[in-house]
């Protein structure tokens, strides 16, 4: 079993089974996490799925895209682990990875 640690803002961390092929963003959302809304989907058009990303994985993600980062410009909690999570596919390489749901300020 694949696992995904999660931490939503001001809660504790929880271990969630993760599938590969999913994106991070679609197992936290299956997991039933509401403080990640997920509007768009995966679409890419909204910062909703934004997490802060163990360092300790940060090689092991795909880089950054040019809409990503504009995304993540306009959200004000921004840090330097900041991700959004529907552009990560998880896979094994992934496996233990540990995320904390970024705050809603808005």
């Amino acid at each position: 079993m694949l696992k995904l640690l999660v931490t939503p803002p001001a809660g504790a961390q929880t271990v969630v089974e993760a599938q590969e092929g999913l994106s991070v963003m679609e197992i936290i959302r299956d997991a039933g996490f509401e403080a990640l809304p997920a509007f768009c989907g995966g679409g890419l058009s909204c910062a909703t799925c934004h997490v802060y990303v163990d360092p300790a994985f940060a090689e092991l993600l795909p880089p950054m895209s040019d809409d990503e980062d504009a995304l993540l410009d306009g959200a004000e909690q921004r840090r330097p682990a900041s991700r959004l999570s529907c552009q990560i596919p998880f896979g094994p390489a992934l496996d233990g990875l540990a995320v904390e749901i970024a705050p809603d300020l808005g």
